[in-house]
């Protein structure tokens, strides 16, 4: 519980047309909000002075209040702090009394749960931590902070009101001329600033898309397995998610058209797919392609991590390919700089921009920009594309030291998958029970995902879903044995 230095004034009313005296109000107010527990022990509250300033009324009830506040032991003063709440007060505030109905006891109406939701990641029965190997952390000690910092001061500085008023709801228009302009150098994204809409983070830009685009009802490919918080967004719309399978060569396209020929939608991760990491080929993308043009459906695009690719030069974006304007391309700056920053990037086809602008301002008006303010000089300075290249480097022996080291400690029984590209790779092997695997390895203080957990199907595979982008290289091996142990 945070110290409150400053005074804040509980809801307190009086009304002079009441029979009970103004003190006697003003005294019942605190004595409820302290009890409640609204005011907490050792909280300051206003000089009897300025409370009868904010109530409009003489200092003298305010006085007598106080008085009989502080004979009560509700009330303390201290020399250089003033009036707060007793401290001694604090096991009678916070112990229940005899008899009284806990809060959790207390009868609610029956809420509905979808059968599509999967568990929250606080609810996963396996933990999670920063460290080896939990997946979508980034080297947060590599990350420039001290340019970073920088620039933050220098917007301070800087800041005019446009930066406290609302903006466009399709965010700062310079950060989307940069990110245009990156997107179609490295990504070879075919758009301009003004089909480019900021976000906090792709699970909103799944969010609006299918608000924008996908009716209650409507079916949905999804990758099986798949990004199992994808889903979630899809399952609080109301779509009915079709799990499609994924080979070597990405989703099946012919597998999807068996099972719902007319879905208004695919959600796809053609550049690194999750987790498995297949790379969807180009026969597999033009099929894609063909089906949604002659099906009239989208096709969601999540481009997670796709600068990370240590084999060959990064894959063209599905987006780049596409003639009919089908593809929402969906992309985030939480892998690449770090994920409190809540930033990532939407590219929508223009004869829909508008719709999307409405459905955003209906549902937040319009992002935070000072961040993007910073985020455009971090790119038009030239540090995003040599943290990009910083980052590729260091992850690229990172990986490698974590493919030896399974190979040397856990045997040839595991097949590894995925390690080509991204930020994690995944081990699979039959007869083996990873969500209790995930359990033990938590216990050793190494972080895990289970496969299983991202099939939607009844039929999962099993397997360790494992990132490595937070662990040194020359820790890469103590952190396999740990993990061998749990096995």
């Amino acid at each position: 519980m945070p110290n409150i230095s400053a005074a804040i004034t509980p809801i307190i009313s009086v009304n002079r047309a009441l029979r009970t005296p103004l003190h006697r109000q003003i005294y019942d107010g605190y004595q409820a909000a302290i009890l409640s527990g609204r005011l907490r022990p050792g909280q300051r509250v206003p000089s009897t002075r300025a409370l009868a300033s904010e109530l409009g009324v003489s200092r003298i009830p305010v006085l007598t209040a106080y008085d009989q506040l502080s004979a009560e032991g509700y009330f303390q003063t201290r020399a250089g702090i003033g009036t707060e709440v007793s401290l001694s007060i604090r096991s009678q505030v916070l112990q229940p009394k005899p008899g009284a109905v806990p809060r959790t006891a207390v009868s609610r109406p029956r809420i509905g749960k979808s059968s599509l939701l999967p568990d929250s990641i606080e609810n996963s029965p396996w933990p999670r931590g920063w460290g080896a190997f939990a997946v979508g952390q980034v080297a947060l000690d590599e990350f420039p902070f001290q340019v970073w910092k920088k620039l933050l001061a220098r917007h301070s500085n800087i800041a005019t009101t446009g930066y406290f008023d609302y903006c466009d709801p399709m965010g700062l228009r310079q950060l989307r001329q940069a990110l245009a302009v990156y997107l179609g150098t490295a990504r070879g994204v075919q758009c301009g600033a003004e089909q480019i809409m900021i976000v906090n983070g792709s699970q909103q830009a799944l969010d609006i898309a299918a608000r924008a685009l996908l009716g209650a009802g409507t079916d949905v490919w999804t990758e099986e397995p798949g990004y199992r918080f994808a889903r979630s967004v899809l399952a609080l719309n109301a779509c009915r998610v079709i799990p499609v399978p994924v080979d070597n060569d990405g989703i099946d396209v012919a597998a999807g058209i068996k099972r719902s020929p007319r879905a208004s939608a695919a959600l796809v991760t053609p550049s690194h797919q999750y987790p498995l990491g297949c790379t969807m080929s180009a026969s597999r993308r033009l099929e894609l392609l063909d089906w949604a043009a002659r099906a009239r459906s989208w096709i969601l695009e999540d481009d997670y991590d796709s600068e990370f690719r240590y084999e060959c030069m990064p894959i063209s974006s599905l987006q780049g390919l596409d003639r009919n304007s089908r593809v929402i391309y969906i992309g985030t700056l939480s892998k690449v700089l770090f994920p409190s920053l809540r930033l990532g990037y939407m590219v929508i086809p223009t004869d829909l921009v508008e719709r999307f602008r409405s459905i955003r301002f209906a549902m937040d008006i319009s992002p935070a920009v000072f961040h993007h303010a910073v985020l455009t000089d971090f790119i038009c300075q030239g540090h995003f594309a040599r943290h990009i290249r910083r980052m590729r480097s260091l992850y690229n022996a990172r990986r490698k030291a974590l493919v030896e080291a399974i190979t040397a400690e856990l045997g040839d029984g595991f097949e590894i998958t995925g390690a080509q590209a991204g930020m994690h790779l995944c081990v699979v092997r039959n007869g083996i029970c990873d969500r209790e695997i995930a359990v033990r390895a938590g216990q050793a203080k190494v972080w895990v995902a289970p496969l299983s957990s991202s099939y939607a199907g009844k039929s999962p595979r099993q397997g360790l879903v494992l990132g490595f982008c937070s662990t040194p290289a020359e820790t890469m091996r103590d952190a396999v044995r740990k993990l061998r142990s749990a096995l």
